[in-house]
């Protein structure tokens, strides 16, 4: 199989990259991040094109003919209600137009948890995106389409649990915004293997997955066990909702990409775990991978002989 990979130099598409290599399948990632390609390389069964396929004109037409399927991984958390509206809505709709087009219907998307429902009714401008770009996707005739909707996705190179580890071993208390908001985090090695199996098995075709661990956990839980992991515990002090709008508030106006938004703060009203009423993991195959004997092994330092141990016995 030959696969055209769309974010594929990111934390999930490397992942991929690494289980498409495994199963002896050949993938193209086209990328605009020069130190991305050098990355990609040391798969040999990776081609690396550079170049940007939502800016360059043509670019996308002319790499789909010879592949038989695609990954959609293209996403942002952060942006104004125009930047989702690119990523999220149209630019699914043209992807899946060039592949129908194109005579490459096999189209794998991955969304979002949390974006069941009608999307107006939704309370952030990420989760309204989501759900709008799969509607339009469902909407296209002959598309051949899977769609993933992972919770919040933690492994070694993740910028959620590493984060708030970071943050502890520089602060002496951890302010929190949404401390109470529910998680059901997913491994990205299971996320991989997910992609991999929709890809391999035509059942999926048609289907929606919930890609979720096996545990729930509260953003205090999981804040004071990436604190636990990484060594530097930190009192936790829940900020009240004022306090959280205005804390977010401020970060949105720090240079660069925000670590919150109030974005993120409405997502969060929206419990990240699976409905139940979707098939998982489980269906495809796949056994939920616990958090904790994952998270010891890159937020440990040390300790990263317990992850690959870990790893071995899967």
């Amino acid at each position: 199989m030959n696969v055209l990979v769309l974010g594929g130099s990111g934390f999930i598409g490397r992942a991929l990259l690494e289980q498409l290599q495994r199963a002896g399948h050949r993938a193209t990632v086209p990328t605009r991040r020069p130190h991305a390609c050098r990355a990609l390389t040391q798969w040999p069964a990776v081609t690396v094109v550079g170049g940007d396929v939502l800016g360059t004109p043509g670019l996308l037409e002319r790499l789909l003919p010879g592949h038989d399927a695609v990954v959609n991984l293209i996403a942002v958390l952060q942006g104004n209600e125009a930047r989702f509206e690119q990523l999220h809505v149209q630019w699914p709709h043209r992807l899946g137009g060039a592949c129908v087009a194109a005579g490459v219907p096999r189209l794998v998307h991955v969304s979002a948890l949390g974006v069941a429902g009608e999307a107006g009714a939704l309370p952030s401008r990420y989760l309204r995106s989501k759900a709008r770009g799969e509607l339009t996707l469902h909407a296209l005739a002959g598309l051949q389409l899977t769609v993933l909707r992972p919770s919040v996705v933690f492994g070694a190179g993740d910028r959620f649990l590493r984060l708030f580890a970071a943050l502890q071993a520089l602060a002496p208390v951890m302010p929190l915004a949404g401390a109470d908001a529910r998680f059901q985090p997913v491994w990205v090695g299971d996320v991989a293997e997910a992609l991999l199996r929709c890809l391999q098995w035509s059942d999926s075709i048609g289907q929606t997955y919930e890609l979720a661990g096996p545990e729930t956990f509260t953003l205090r839980e999981l804040v004071a066990l990436a604190g636990r992991l990484s060594g530097h515990p930190r009192p936790i002090l829940a900020l009240p909702a004022a306090l959280a709008t205005l804390q977010a508030l401020f970060l949105e106006c720090l240079p660069g990409e925000p670590m919150m938004s109030r974005d993120n703060l409405a997502s969060m009203r929206v419990p990240n775990v699976a409905s139940g009423t979707l098939p998982g993991l489980r269906e495809l195959g796949i056994a939920p991978t616990a958090l904790a004997p994952v998270a010891a092994g890159y937020l440990g330092g040390g300790d990263a002989r317990r992850l690959d141990a870990y790893r071995a016995q899967r």
